[in-house]
Parts: C-alpha cells; structure tokens; sequence
C-alpha cells in the first residue's frame, strides 16, 4: 500500500468514526498533495509526499511557536494535534549514530573539503533523510564536521 493509499484509507475511517478534527487534519494533507500534484502536473511518489509531510510539518511547529508567543493556547494545541498527525506518517526517525554515519559517508562520497562544499554533501544527504531526521540538524552538523569544529 503506498503512503497516498494509506493515508486516502485514514481519511475513510475518520469519517466513518465521525472523528472532526482527524477528518479535517487529514483532509489539509491531502489537500496539499493534490495542489502539488496538480502544480506540477505529476503523480507524486512516496518519497515527494514525505516532503510534503515535511513542509507541512515544519509549518505546524512554526504556528505553534508563534501562537504559544501570542498566548493562543488553544490554536497551539489544534496545531499540536495536527503535526501528531503528520508525524505518525513519516518513517521512523534515525538514531544519532545512523545520522553520522550517513554524513561520513557523504563527505567521502562527494569528496567534500571545506564548508564550500556543503551544498553537495547536502544534496546527497537530502533524499536519503529527507522525513527520517530532521534536516535543519543535519545541515548544522554537516557545518561543523566541514569547518573542523
């Protein structure tokens, strides 16, 4: 079962639970993989629908940031809901050891030298992580093994 399956067959069950905010949470997600699909005239694949997941995801943790700031706990919490959600979407996350070992071996592979390299070592590293760690980390971390730090 693919990952658009799987969550097509959620969205059903939501609704015959009558479960309102998980119905409303899965429909944005899917929303949002159509409106990709649709712009780029293609039929994503599991690995562009985790990047959705992703983008989507990291506007949650965005909202809830802000809206924590503002004093709107009860929108924080709908957020909270909403970015649980996505998250038990996306493939179980990488131990710190698996992460490192991954940069290793995209240093080596891209013959990186200096921090001027870090674009390739990142874009080597970006489909094999992408939606198992998080990316933000992983480029801080690629930084200081490039810098020596």
């Amino acid at each position: 079962m693919t990952l658009k399956e799987r969550i097509t067959e959620d969205m059903k069950s939501a609704m015959r639970a009558k479960d309102v905010a998980r119905l409303g949470a899965i429909r944005l997600l899917l929303a949002a993989i159509k409106q990709r699909e649709v712009d780029e005239r293609i039929v994503l694949d599991d690995a562009a629908i985790l990047a959705v997941i992703d983008k989507m995801l990291k506007q949650r943790r965005d909202s809830i940031t802000q809206y924590e700031a503002g004093g709107r706990q009860d929108l924080a919490d709908a957020e909270k809901f909403e970015a649980a959600l996505l998250v038990a979407y996306l493939p179980a996350g990488l131990s710190a050891d698996e992460i490192a070992a991954a940069i290793a071996a995209a240093v080596s592979a891209s013959g990186a030298a200096g921090p001027a390299d870090m674009g390739k070592v990142m874009a080597l590293l970006k489909p094999q992580l992408a939606g198992r760690a998080d990316m933000s980390e992983v480029s801080r971390l690629v930084k200081a093994r490039l810098t020596g730090a």
